[in-house]
Formats: C-alpha cells, sequence, structure tokens
C-alpha cells in the first residue's frame, strides 16, 4: 500500500462528485434524469478551460441523498458545495459559480 494523498492534494484542488445512482421503484434517481448527460456536461466544460485532471477531477458516484426528479445531484470537495436538481443545460452556470468563467478560481475556495 502506498499513501499518495500528498501527491494528490498538490494536483488537485477540487473533486466534482456527480450521482449516477439508478434504482427501480417510487423513489427519484439521479440515473433516471440524466446523469450520465451531466457527466459528460462537467468534463467537457472543465476540459475546455483545462481544467479536467489538471486541478479538478469529476466522479461518478452513489447516492448523495440529493435525487430529485428535477436533476441530477452533485458535491464539490473539499469545498463542501452540495447542489440537487443539476442538468447539463445548467452546468456551465454550476460550474462558473463555483470555479470563474474560465476556471481561473479553480485554487481557489470560493
Amino acid at each position: 500500500m502506498k499513501d499518495r494523498t500528498e501527491e494528490h492534494r498538490d494536483r488537485l484542488d477540487a473533486h466534482v462528485f456527480v450521482c449516477t445512482n439508478d434504482r427501480d421503484g417510487e423513489y427519484a434517481s439521479c440515473g433516471a434524469v440524466g446523469a450520465e448527460e451531466t457527466v459528460a456536461a462537467v468534463k467537457d466544460w472543465l476540459r475546455e478551460r483545462d481544467a479536467f485532471w489538471t486541478a479538478v477531477s469529476v466522479s461518478e458516484t452513489s447516492c448523495l441523498g440529493l435525487c430529485s426528479e428535477g436533476g441530477t445531484a452533485i458535491s464539490i470537495q473539499p469545498r463542501n458545495t452540495w447542489y440537487s436538481d443539476v442538468t447539463p443545460e445548467t452546468v456551465p452556470e454550476l460550474l462558473e459559480s463555483e470555479f470563474g468563467p474560465d476556471a481561473e478560481r479553480v485554487r481557489d475556495e470560493g
């Protein structure tokens, strides 16, 4: 086992977690309301600004506890910010508010 904490901290300043949980039943799930498209929109926005995997990573995750019929749940860490009802169309607005229009605030904490 290798502890690579410092190496990862030096490279990454934020980690975007996108819920892709898909479940059957009576409750809403992010997977059923466009989670895959939302993940792609997050990655595309960051890639266009050269911030994907240079300073920001993106991971698909199971339930974040914010599932709704209106869109996907996203958490940005270590900023401790949480969003629900995110759609591919609202990703640019969300990421711009977090990181700035050109991702210039990636290394800032808000």
